[in-house]
């Protein structure tokens, strides 16, 4: 415990020592100085600034952008007041130093970029290690420490052939590795959401464009960050066959499944927007990813079905060539009822409904049998939206034929049942003596 306090009283003496000289001393005044102005400064402007950006619409990430600027906008007057500090410093040449305020000035102006950059990232786990991890790196460059910092961190490890595993390198790989997927991920998002407003392509050439584009600029970086940090690429043959031969027997639906998106993709058997029944499932696509689809159904469910199912079932595509769907709606009515009227009430009634296709497709109306108690039809309509119900549509249409009929005294008979009750036979006494 005396070492170690021994320790602790030893480096406050030194670094009092260091404080006290006259040049240090006066350095830290003007600092200090220039801190509460800064201070003052960005608590008076930001809040204006602030609610004028708020008003950018329509552009998230730059908003995002200038709000972490803004935030640390007392960095920013620091920079320039030290930065002032500084000229004025070196043209009165006094004190005899003024290396302080200079390397507090670079220090402020990388923590300044370092914290709006980590803070437009996303993930805050991610942005905070590369907060940390660039100021540090940004600091031991201005104060003159990388190179004695890279020969310790490069001595802890150990040689294996022609390549030496060590701290240091592990440390660049992860952040020129992360840095460039990173920027591969980011230009591949921009491109999908340009792909996406194309108009030139269809739906699933957009998915399959876009997806197939995002896979080789991350292959492309992470073969770029290996080959610029002197790792041999030909090391991994072997090793790649073998993940290979894993990969086809451990993740054999995993792969199915991906290589059945691709080609779903290609032959445009399904699209987003698209209106689908698979099995119990009814609803329609609203997404395509590597491994399932996406399909919500009336009831605000959402499936994630397997891109093989969509291969190896039945797939019902209500709108695949064409958004038309017709629906049928059977009915009946009394044999006391004109069937010529019928048919023209009943096709009047559909053609009152909103959804109901008029013109290009009108209703039609057959009567289709002489029933036990009525007389049998079939009304047939044309929809353009499944997606937005089936269920519904029918119950507008059959409402619509209930109130023509009820205004026009058409009857929709029930059936009739006739029960007959039958004794059993008494047998006379005699007759069973006998």
């Amino acid at each position: 415990m005396d070492k170690i306090t021994e320790f602790f009283v030893e480096y406050w003496r030194i670094a009092f020592d260091w404080a006290s000289q006259p040049a240090i001393f006066i350095q830290l005044v003007i600092i200090a100085a220039a801190f509460v102005p800064a201070l003052l400064l960005s608590w008076r402007i930001e809040p204006l600034l602030e609610e004028r950006a708020r008003a950018i619409k329509g552009m998230p990430g730059l908003l995002r952008f200038i709000v972490a600027f803004l935030r640390r906008l007392e960095w920013l007057f620091l920079v320039i007041l030290l930065g002032i500090g500084y000229v004025v410093t070196t043209v009165l040449q006094w004190p005899g130093s003024n290396y302080l305020i200079y390397a507090v000035m670079l220090l402020s102006l990388a923590w300044l970029v370092i914290s709006v950059m980590s803070h437009v990232i996303r993930s805050r786990a991610l942005g905070r290690l590369f907060a940390i991890a660039g100021w540090l790196y940004v600091a031991g460059a201005i104060l003159g420490l990388t190179a004695e910092i890279a020969a310790v961190l490069d001595s802890a490890g150990f040689q294996v052939g022609n390549f030496r595993f060590s701290v240091l390198n592990v440390l660049k790989t992860v952040v020129f590795l992360g840095a460039l997927l990173w920027i591969a991920s980011s230009l591949g998002n921009y491109f999908d959401q340009r792909i996406q407003r194309s108009d030139e392509l269809t739906p699933s050439l957009r998915v399959l464009v876009g997806k197939v584009l995002r896979i080789v600029l991350i292959i492309v970086a992470a073969l770029t960050a290996m080959s610029a940090l002197g790792i041999d690429l030909t090391a991994f043959t072997v090793l790649s066959g073998a993940v290979g031969v894993g990969i086809g027997f451990g993740l054999q639906k995993v792969v199915s499944n991906f290589i059945s998106g691709i080609i779903i993709l290609l032959d445009e058997s399904i699209k987003p927007g698209d209106t689908i029944s698979l099995g119990d499932t009814f609803g329609w696509i609203r997404e395509l990813r590597a491994r399932f689809v996406s399909v919500v159904t009336r009831d605000g469910r959402e499936f994630l079905i397997p891109n093989e199912d969509f291969i190896t079932r039945e797939v019902i595509n209500w709108s695949f060539s064409d958004d038309l769907v017709r629906l049928d709606v059977p009915f009946g009515v009394s044999y006391d009822s004109n069937p010529h009227d019928v048919t023209r009430l009943a096709i009047e009634a559909a053609q009152s409904v909103e959804r109901v296709v008029g013109e290009e497709r009108p209703p039609v109306c057959w009567m289709t049998a002489f029933g036990d108690s009525s007389l049998d039809f079939l009304l047939r309509f044309w929809i353009r939206d499944p997606q937005n119900g089936l269920t519904n549509i029918k119950g507008k249409v059959l409402l619509a034929l209930w109130d023509r009929f009820r205004e026009h005294g058409i009857a929709i008979p029930y059936p009739h049942r006739e029960i007959i009750v039958k004794t059993p036979l008494r047998v006379s006494t005699e007759a069973n003596s006998q």
